[in-house]
């Protein structure tokens, strides 16, 4: 073999610097062994002799350079990076992981380094990336390799010179990744399972805005409470429980009773099993996650100043630097872990769960984001909605609950059955669900009922609520008990066409009624509210119940005070209600002027809160203010608004005649809840001359 030119120029360069080497006998014994070993060894890769090829860690090489040359100093270097006789080397194991079938790039590289090392002058120790480079190549090396090995082997190195800027050389004095290979096997492993626990629970809790609400490490069914909680729940299992090999696996014996199971005794069965999903960490990682643990706990150790002291300054700023990048590391870790998601198995067959992948993990700084790709492989699915997701199709959920057969359910009861049907998805919140019941109704699946409250398909939205008072029920059952369609409202008997004689102002009086004379105001007395002064021959009445009520007994008034309505005010007690009313009446003119007030305010569930001035105009100019209001409102967590319609009649309002059939026939269903009502009668053209 010719000698590459590096090896005679770093031999004649550097190590002929020592004051112990022989130039002649000296390189000759060291030229000659090498040869000898290359001979006997005949490495494929070898088309000249390069600095590499000379085996430094050969007892006959070794006692060369060592002994020959007073490098004792070194020793520990090249027994603990380079090559040793008495086990492996930080060399041999990197090529043992990277390079199996390939040249021993490692091994190459340390032995260059550690030759390039041996000089008596400062300057000449060591060689840069780029001669170390020129060194190795050669017709059987390859050059991506070389580059590969250099950074390897300088993250690993426990002798190499880590001072920045300094060039590839051998210390005789451990380097800090000793140092913190050192403080690893310090760490207590009681404190290695404290850190990973805890620093799951940072990654995967996510606190009261995470989609999941998320429980760590149960040891049996009892710390999985089977509550109809708002969110589902991720139960997060300790790695030192479960450690999940791979898809094909069966699933856990301990996941199974999990899932199944509640209380302390394993007796009962769970009810409330599609409320779960199990998160497991990876078998093969686990090790992984071990080691981030160790290195984090070294490093912050290592960050006091009762050690940091005694580092160099380089030293001191490199700890802190790792320190802050072994926290992303183990964040990183933990989240690559733990890639076994667990779901209720939708079809009977094959268990109670099944394994969903989950690939997706993006690595944060910052802790709480581990939820992300659980909600988003939850999400793919199928089996998650999220509040702004879109709801099921209403004849899926029909089909798939007991509605299908009984015909009814409180919404109460039907909500949580999603938390029990793995037919069905989890939901995040009662949004979802509230518009799937709304969209039942307006598809003609359904019809929702609270009380007198009635909403039926065709007829204007109101407030869902869910709970053990509201029902939904289908179409066909609401017409087999005759909610639905509306009974046709009873004719109204005819009224008296003799007027009640007027009351004496000066004693009182009864009138053909029963109620005693007030000037038209016993209207007012029916209602409970107390009775006004009024100018004579000025008529009042109210009444406060259902809309439908409320509007027979203002008639009934009318009626028997022989007058028609100028105006009419009404003020719904639900805020749904009242919105509504304004945009029907916007939509659908009842033949009169109207007037809208509105004052008041809400808050949300952050504890926020809003007050808006005081409202009054025309209900085309009210529209932009309900537009803003209304989604408002509906997330809120108290509403406080005070609405008042008024209808004014120029030409009067007969209490009877299709004009007033019209209004009773619309009103009750734009306002299904209670409402205050006012009235008062036209003017007579007399009495308003006088005035």
């Amino acid at each position: 073999y010719p000698f590459h030119p590096e090896l005679l120029d770093t031999l004649t360069r550097k190590v002929s610097t020592l004051n112990d080497f022989q130039r002649v006998r000296g390189m000759l014994r060291l030229l000659t062994r090498t040869v000898a070993h290359l001979w006997k060894e005949r490495p494929a890769d070898a088309a000249a002799i390069h600095l590499h090829h000379l085996p430094v860690g050969s007892s006959a090489i070794r006692s060369e350079l060592i002994t020959r040359l007073g490098q004792t100093a070194l020793e520990p270097a090249l027994n603990a990076d380079v090559g040793s006789e008495r086990g492996k080397s930080l060399a041999e194991e990197i090529d043992d992981e990277l390079h199996r079938g390939l040249p021993p790039y490692a091994e190459y590289a340390a032995r260059t380094i550690f030759l390039h090392t041996l000089a008596f002058n400062e300057p000449l120790r060591g060689c840069s990336a780029r001669r170390l480079r020129y060194s190795m190549v050669g017709p059987g090396t390859d050059f991506a390799y070389i580059e590969e090995t250099r950074k390897r082997f300088l993250q690993d190195s426990a002798y190499l010179d880590d001072r920045p800027g300094a060039p590839l050389r051998f210390l005789a004095e451990a380097n800090l990744n000793k140092i913190i290979r050192t403080r690893e096997g310090m760490v207590d492993p009681e404190e290695v399972r404290v850190e990973i626990r805890d620093r799951i629970e940072t990654i995967f809790d996510g606190g009261n805005k995470a989609e999941m609400e998320a429980v760590f490490f149960p040891g049996g069914p009892s710390d999985i409470p089977d509550d109809a909680s708002e969110r589902p729940r991720l139960v997060v299992l300790s790695p030192d429980a479960v450690g999940i090999a791979s898809d094909s696996d069966p699933v856990p014996a301990l996941l199974r009773r999990l899932h199944e199971r509640k209380g302390a005794d394993d007796k009962e069965l769970r009810f409330r099993r599609n409320h779960l999903a199990f998160l497991a960490a990876e078998a093969a990682r686990k090790e992984t996650l071990r080691q981030r643990a160790v290195r984090r706990l070294a490093l912050a150790e290592l960050k006091k100043p009762v050690h940091l002291d005694d580092l160099a300054d380089h030293q001191q700023k490199m700890v802190g630097e790792l320190e802050k990048k072994s926290q992303t590391d183990l964040a990183l870790a933990v989240q690559q872990c733990y890639r076994r998601l667990f779901v209720p198995r939708a079809a009977a067959a094959g268990g109670s769960l099944e394994p969903l992948p989950l690939d997706d993990y993006d690595a944060s700084e910052k802790p709480g984001n581990g939820q992300r790709a659980v909600v988003r492989a939850l999400r793919e699915k199928g089996k998650l909605r999220l509040p702004e997701d879109q709801p099921d199709a209403p004849e899926y959920v029909r089909d798939k609950t007991p509605l299908k057969t009984k015909g009814e359910m409180t919404t109460e009861a039907l909500r949580d059955e999603f938390r029990q049907n793995p037919a069905l998805p989890m939901l995040i919140g009662d949004q979802v669900f509230v518009r799937g019941v709304r969209l039942g109704v307006e598809q003609g699946r359904f019809v929702y009922r609270r009380g007198d409250l009635l909403f039926a398909p065709g007829e204007p939205t109101t407030e869902i609520v869910v709970d053990g008072e509201s029902t939904v029920c289908t179409v066909q059952y609401a017409k087999n008990i005759g909610i639905w369609p509306r009974p046709a409202p009873k004719p109204e008997p005819e009224p008296d066409p003799t007027p009640d004689p007027p009351p004496d102002p000066h004693r009182g009086g009864k009138s053909r009624t029963g109620e005693e004379g007030d000037g038209g105001g016993g209207a007012h007395r029916q209602s409970g509210e107390d009775r006004r002064e009024r100018p004579p021959g000025v008529w009042s009445g109210s009444a406060e119940g259902p809309m439908g009520e409320a509007l027979a007994r203002v008639r009934e008034q009318a009626q028997q005070a022989g007058v028609s309505l100028g105006s009419l005010t009404i003020r719904p007690q639900e805020w749904g209600d009242a919105l509504r009313l304004i945009r029907a009446v916007g939509t659908a003119p009842l033949g009169a002027e109207t007037a809208v007030e509105l004052a008041g305010g809400y808050e949300t569930r952050d504890g926020s809160s809003y007050c808006m001035q005081e409202f009054h105009g025309t209900v085309a100019d009210a529209a932009p203010v309900v537009d803003f209001l209304e989604p408002q409102c509906r997330d809120a967590s108290s509403v406080d608004l005070k609405i008042h319609l008024r209808l004014a009649f120029p030409d009067g309002l007969p209490p009877t005649g299709d004009s007033w059939e019209k209004l009773a026939g619309k009103l009750p269903r734009w306002v299904i809840g209670a409402a205050v009502l006012s009235a008062e009668a036209k003017p007579a053209a007399s009495t308003a001359g006088e005035s």
